[in-house]
């Protein structure tokens, strides 16, 4: 309960994932980015595993809608905790490109599931929660943060 709301703040380089989004998921390269190792590990000693909403932007454009899921994935017996966060379709990929994020909400903890599609089932629900408590006005002010207008010049800030 004490994460159920939270305001955490993050900014990194887009990561190449595991690639698995697309074949295996059903979710869109294009709708994923991961965050650098020493970004995920400089702020997992504060976070717990799980899943989460708010708001993230690619450079200074659109700022979005998002589902965080930080772990270690046990479907896929990942070794390495990982950050994702699914978005919508961006026509190109934005490798390279810095991501900045709000964290504001927690859904769920980190679990195992017993089949794909009990994940696929499971991301989707994730999903639906966000975009609900997105909606909200405390959390849609957010949105609009300075947090996500970069300076000109800006660097990778972690």
């Amino acid at each position: 309960a004490a994460m159920r709301h939270l305001r955490y703040f993050c900014r990194g380089e887009v990561m190449k994932g595991f690639g698995r989004g697309s074949k295996e998921l059903g979710i869109p390269t294009d709708e994923r980015a991961n965050f650098s190792e020493q970004v995920v590990e400089s702020f997992l000693s504060s976070i717990s595993t799980g899943t989460y909403y708010g708001w993230a932007c690619v450079g200074n454009g659109d700022v979005h809608k998002m589902v965080l899921i930080i772990g270690c994935n046990p479907f896929y017996k990942n070794i390495k905790k990982s950050v994702v966060r699914i978005l919508p379709y961006f026509k190109d990929d934005f490798y390279g490109e810095i991501l900045s994020i709000v964290i504001i909400g927690y859904i769920r903890p980190e679990k195992n599931f017993s089949s794909l599609e009990a994940l696929i089932s499971a991301i989707q629900e994730d999903t639906v929660e966000a975009k609900r408590q997105l909606d909200l006005p405390e959390h849609l002010k957010l949105k609009e943060d300075n947090f996500f207008h970069l300076p000109e010049g800006k660097t990778i800030n972690h």
